[in-house]
């Protein structure tokens, strides 16, 4: 038992160990050798396609689903490479003699390849000294060569027979273990190159030809038998692609995107190149538009390339590539077929060129960044889509112009929402898409995005969902020519109303609504910002009776502490929350909420959500039909318990004589101050300038507003200062004439001190009678600093007492402002 956990063991460590391309090779065989090894010493485990003689030293991944290239495969057992077998004894124990590179041809049964050495006058190269390597091609190999080319090679032994074997030799030893991914050798016929590949699944190929049996070692060099017979390469892909007739369309797409170059530079290339009947396929009306767009052009030309060199025989099951696009693509296999993207289209396979190899197909590749838009929307989009086009809004989704995408599934357009009048459909659908092109990576939490309808969309982020609005994308984003798609699970509803006025419109929380205000947090509701809010219905408080209401009521520390626990700071929807966890949400009350996200459903402390998802202009509401409380949180009161054991049944709540709630700091609430300056020009042309500034301070809730009219003009010095303010308690108007106000606060002289709501007006002397500056410039100069001071002093009675001499002031009516005079 033991011994069988130790070789498990070493069979995942070896099948790990097969991403290491400089001698995976090495690693496949040994774990071929360790799969045999009840078969006795050195024999390796094969795989050979059913109805094919290609044999394989398979991966893990192949070995365990018993196919290759989706076809069935049987095992087969022989001897390891460099071992064979001795009659009646078990396995392959003996080591294979060590002979010249003539006769280790023989040794591994490639008798073709050392017949024609010998008729070539190569053998006697191949026995004598030297350190050679051979890649020799196996007998089927040869059988497999096209019949014209085998004859002109036979008919001329003494030179094409002896060159093209020269072709298969490197003039130095060269193993599987020192063959590196992307490697040029030069080869003894015209110092040709040999382009040699190592893959990550243990295939090594010499100009796509793949080596089944490695590294026999022979006196003088080394075998390796290959699967075909390979010939002279001297040609880039450009030049292929220029001299070949039936690659025209293609050759034509690649000079338009400027990238014929870059094929005819050294590299590591795989072209897949549509053929002419491929191009004539595709629509006239789409060819002309892409051919005219360089950028599109050449999207579409560099999703056909790889920059790698993919050989046929080393795909043994679908692999996903990148391609010089930046998209992916998936290559595989079906039998001796290659596969693109899924399916058979590949008509020739393994044209090596010095930089590269092409496989020739019938069908052109079109990535997304060649198509608009609409064309990415999908068959589970297709409602979207049809009700887009009849609408009347594709009109306005033109190739020339920048949009998004936020498309729902088809599940999102119920019977209900498809009877919606057409004109709220229409603007339904506004909602779903973007006046600019956003993609995934540009999106952040908080965003606004403009929609057509004018609606600014928020932007919500997560730990595994991205959200605008209600709605949450789903997998699948995809970029166009002229914008992005982005699929969403829902329809989107845009905010229109507060937390505040979406509880009073529903109706359900009169309770709740009236309990927020007698605990001063109403204003919660109203202000500015991102809350999540488990808003209890009425018929969460069914079992309290009056009396119970008011002493809640007047416990105002026990109701803001019950009422802030259904609060969390930040907007958190059903799609965001990660589904089957618990998440902790902070309330504002300071303990945690448990929410959990089950069968598209919220859960929050145990208690269903029915109606989630509401969204408001400053949160989101969920619908609880009980009243939420921390499950650690004590209380310390009889009367309290007892009243909380009829309002929360879902947990036990812990009783602890003279436990007082902590006061909970209201920083949340927001104080805003409004201040508004008017600037008045007289001149031929009135001009009025109007400042308005905002300042939102944390702390009690506390409303003041602040307005500030100034009055002015080149040649006129009468200013009026005016102030409104909303204090806590009342609002006191002051109106001040040229006269003291007397002791104890009674105005005397024709001021008049009143109590309302009229605003506070601190008018200054009228300098009508002041003809010019140029009489008495202190006038001017003294009651600029007068004013000044009233101004800094906040128009208090103190700085308004003492008038000018010489000057009369005039009783104005509140709120009337005179134009000045000339």
């Amino acid at each position: 038992m033991h011994q069988l956990a130790v070789v498990t063991l070493v069979l995942v460590s070896l099948c790990f160990l097969e991403s290491a391309d400089s001698s995976a090779y090495d690693k496949i065989v040994t774990h071929s050798r360790i799969r045999a090894r009840k078969e006795g010493p050195y024999v390796c485990a094969l795989q050979q396609v059913v109805g094919t003689k290609k044999k394989y030293f398979s991966t893990c991944r192949n070995w365990y689903k018993g196919t290759i290239c989706g076809k069935k495969a049987v095992v087969l057992y022989e001897c390891c490479p460099g071992y064979m077998k001795i009659e009646g004894m078990r396995g392959c124990p003996a080591v294979a003699p060590i002979d010249h590179v003539y006769g280790t041809l023989g040794l591994v049964k490639a008798t073709t390849t050392q017949r024609y050495s010998d008729v070539s006058k190569l053998r006697e190269e191949i026995e004598g000294k030297g350190s050679f390597t051979m890649f020799a091609p196996s007998n089927e190999a040869w059988d497999e060569l096209d019949p014209a080319a085998r004859s002109a090679l036979e008919s001329n032994v003494n030179i094409e027979m002896f060159n093209a074997l020269h072709y298969h030799m490197v003039n130095s030893r060269l193993l599987t273990k020192d063959v590196k991914n992307g490697m040029t050798v030069i080869s003894m016929y015209n110092d040709l190159g040999l382009h040699l590949n190592h893959y990550s699944n243990g295939i090594v190929t010499v100009n796509c030809a793949r080596i089944i049996h490695g590294n026999q070692l022979a006196t003088n060099g080394v075998v390796h038998v290959i699967d075909r017979v390979i010939s002279a390469v001297g040609h880039t892909i450009k030049e292929y692609l220029d001299t070949n007739d039936d690659l025209s369309s293609f050759s034509a797409a690649a000079l338009a995107s400027d990238l014929m170059d870059k094929l005819d530079q050294p590299g590591q290339y795989t072209v897949f190149a549509p053929t002419n009947e491929a191009f004539d396929k595709l629509d006239p009306d789409y060819l002309e538009r892409i051919m005219g767009d360089k950028t599109v052009i050449a999207a579409l030309v560099n999703y056909h390339l790889l920059n790698s060199v993919q050989c046929a025989e080393a795909i043994m099951a679908g692999s996903v590539y990148e391609t010089e696009e930046g998209s992916t693509i998936e290559i595989g296999c079906d039998g001796d077929s290659l596969t693109v993207k899924g399916i058979k289209m590949v008509l020739k396979k393994d044209i090596v060129a010095s930089n590269g190899v092409i496989h020739l197909i019938d069908q052109v590749l079109i990535p997304n960044a060649a198509k608009e838009v609409m064309e990415l929307v999908g068959q589970s989009q297709s409602t979207f889509k049809d009700l887009v086009s009849k609408l009347g809004l594709a009109e306005s989704l033109g190739s020339k112009t920048e949009y998004t995408l936020l498309a729902p599934n088809n599940s999102a357009f119920t019977n209900e929402v498809m009877r919606t009048d057409q004109n709220l459909l229409k603007l339904t659908l506004e909602n779903h898409i973007l006046n600019q092109k956003i993609k995934l990576s540009e999106v952040y939490n908080g965003q606004e995005l403009e929609a057509l309808s004018g609606k600014l969309l928020r932007v919500f982020i997560y730990r595994t969902a991205v959200c605008i609005e209600n709605a949450c994308m789903l997998r699948g984003s995809k970029e166009g020519s002229n914008g992005v798609l982005h699929v969403m699970n829902s329809l989107i509803k845009p905010a229109e109303k507060t937390v505040y006025r979406s509880l009073v419109a529903d109706g359900r929380f009169r309770i709740f609504l009236s309990l927020m205000e007698i605990a001063g947090l109403t204003d919660v509701l109203k202000q500015e910002g991102s809350f999540t809010i488990f808003a209890p219905t009425d018929d969460a408080f069914n079992e309290l009776n009056e009396e119970d209401l008011a002493l809640l009521k007047r416990d105002v520390p026990t109701l803001r502490t019950i009422l802030l626990y259904h609060f969390s700071n930040g907007i958190f929807i059903n799609g965001g929350l990660e589904g089957g966890v618990t998440n902790l949400l902070r309330t504002l009350q300071g303990n945690n909420l448990q929410v959990k996200s089950v069968n598209n459903s919220i859960h929050v402390n145990s208690v269903d959500v029915p109606d989630g998802d509401l969204m408001a202009t400053n949160g989101v509401i969920h619908v609880v039909r009980n009243v939420l409380y921390p499950a650690d949180l004590p209380v310390g009161r009889q009367d309290l318990l007892v009243l909380l054991k009829k309002l929360i049944k879902y947990i036990h709540i812990k009783f602890v004589p003279g436990f007082v709630y902590t006061e909970i700091p209201l920083t949340f609430l927001k104080r805003t101050i409004t201040t508004t300056h008017y600037v008045e020009v007289p001149d031929s042309t009135k001009v009025i300038r109007v400042i308005d500034r905002e300042v939102a301070v944390e702390g009690e809730p506390e409303m003041n507003k602040v307005t500030g009219v100034m009055e002015g003009g080149p040649s006129v010095t009468k200013v009026t200062r005016v102030i409104e303010r909303q204090p806590s308690i009342t609002q006191v108007t002051r109106v001040i004439e040229g006269t003291d106000v007397g002791a104890g606060g009674k105005a005397t002289g024709g001021t008049r001190f009143t109590l309302g709501t009229e605003p506070q007006i601190i008018e200054g002397p009228d300098f009508s009678k002041i003809t010019t500056i140029h009489g008495d410039p202190s006038l001017i100069d003294e009651e600029s600093e007068r004013i000044t001071k009233i101004i800094q002093q906040g128009g208090r009675f103190a700085a308004a007492r003492k008038a000018l001499a010489g000057t009369r002031r005039r009783v104005r009516p509140v709120r009337r402002l005179h134009k000045p005079r000339e």
